[in-house]
């Protein structure tokens, strides 16, 4: 009885230890949440213009929509704190009641759908429903007007149906139709809405999976579930080497877009392209690069990437990812020490691999605070 009892309390002090650490872990993680998420508020803070805007030049008006969406979703400010009320002031003035868009009185036409999309986010983020319902929903509707269809011509057999480019004229793409379909979510858009049915198809035939869903002639030829840039005008992907021809390879931050696309379009977390994507994703998993990009640019659209991976992976239920090698990941703790680790001393982050506007700090930190809204330790 002696032996079985020390043998008890040793087995109970085993099974107690691993609960400590977790607990310990979480406390640590949720104050480093807190540092990092409050360094980067006052370094916007310190650096929103006076007409309530961040950044300069013909794309402030969509950093500001981005940088507005990422303080609002940490919930550590609301639309009444003064900086967010003098945000939202700027993007009421970017308001174009004639066209319908949230993207300024006379923009640059291919900032139409980018500029629209994430104001409107900003705007449903502020929580203020009665203010801007009719912003809102002419906002949609100017939307819906931007995709590829029947209206142009466009029939289901055309590559670029379904899809969303800078505006109207514009090629689609997947980047620029997540953000299309990912607004109409926010704006209370249901996943059988036309609009985003005809999203579906174009999003599908971006992913490398032959089948019912993608019957592009490319599509089987790498077949590894990865998504690409774009599906029109014969595919296109981001990186280099890539051909219609040989094969257009995938990479990670199209491949988090396409299975959140996928997710908001009403598709189950079971069907095989999710089941595919996520695959893919496992396989890959990283957080100090943008998996997919050649090794030499393997930091380009990182943190698109990490905004991009933390909300997917947070619609798809995910707590925890194994590796190809079999190890287990708490993506949540890591992607929130990797952010932690690269914060610059201001409360910034920058991409040194200046591409796709990431050299620029304001959105760049719009982009993290976006991620780190779905980091917060549970």
């Amino acid at each position: 009885m002696k032996t079985s009892h020390w043998a008890f309390l040793a087995l109970a002090s085993w099974l107690v230890l691993p609960v400590a650490a977790q607990t310990q872990t979480k406390a640590d993680d949720e104050k480093l949440w807190n540092e990092v998420v409050d360094k980067a508020i006052d370094y916007l803070r310190k650096n929103q213009g006076e007409d309530g805007s961040w950044s300069t030049g013909p794309l402030r008006g969509g950093i500001s929509g981005v940088v507005l969406t990422g303080l609002l979703r940490t919930q550590k400010v609301t639309a009444k704190d003064p900086m967010v009320a003098k945000g939202l002031k700027y993007i009421e003035s970017l308001v174009n009641p004639k066209e319908g868009h949230i993207a300024g009185k006379d923009p640059r036409v291919q900032l139409k759908n980018y500029v629209t999309s994430v104001n409107l986010m900003a705007l449903v983020a502020a929580n203020r429903a009665d203010q801007y319902r009719k912003v809102i929903g002419d906002a949609t509707k100017f939307l819906k007007g931007l995709q590829w269809d029947d209206s142009e011509g466009k029939t289901k057999e055309d590559d670029f149906y379904g899809g969303a480019g800078y505006d109207s004229k514009s090629r689609p793409d997947l980047s620029n139709t997540q953000m299309f379909i990912e607004a109409l979510r926010e704006a209370g858009v249901p996943p059988d809405d036309p609009a985003l049915k005809k999203a579906l198809i174009f999003v599908s035939r971006c992913q490398n999976l032959k089948g019912e869903h993608n019957d592009q002639p490319w599509a089987g030829k790498i077949n590894d579930g990865s998504f690409i840039y774009s599906a029109a005008a014969g595919g296109q992907s981001k990186v280099e080497g890539s051909s219609p021809e040989t094969g257009l390879y995938g990479y990670g931050s199209m491949t988090y877009a396409g299975i959140k696309s996928m997710i908001y379009c009403g598709v189950s977390k079971d069907d095989p392209r999710i089941q595919k994507g996520f695959e893919w994703i496992r396989k890959h998993y990283a957080l100090d690069r943008n998996p997919g990009m050649p090794p030499n640019e393997n930091e380009r659209g990182l943190y698109y990437y990490y905004h991009t991976m933390a909300k997917c992976l947070h619609l798809m239920g995910v707590d925890e990812i194994t590796d190809a090698k079999g190890q287990k990941h708490n993506w949540r703790s890591e992607l929130l020490h990797e952010l932690a680790k690269r914060q610059r001393a201001d409360g910034s982050w920058v991409n040194q691999k200046d591409r796709w506007y990431e050299g620029d700090p304001a959105l760049v930190t719009g982009y993290c605070l976006m991620a780190l809204s779905y980091c917060r330790p549970k």
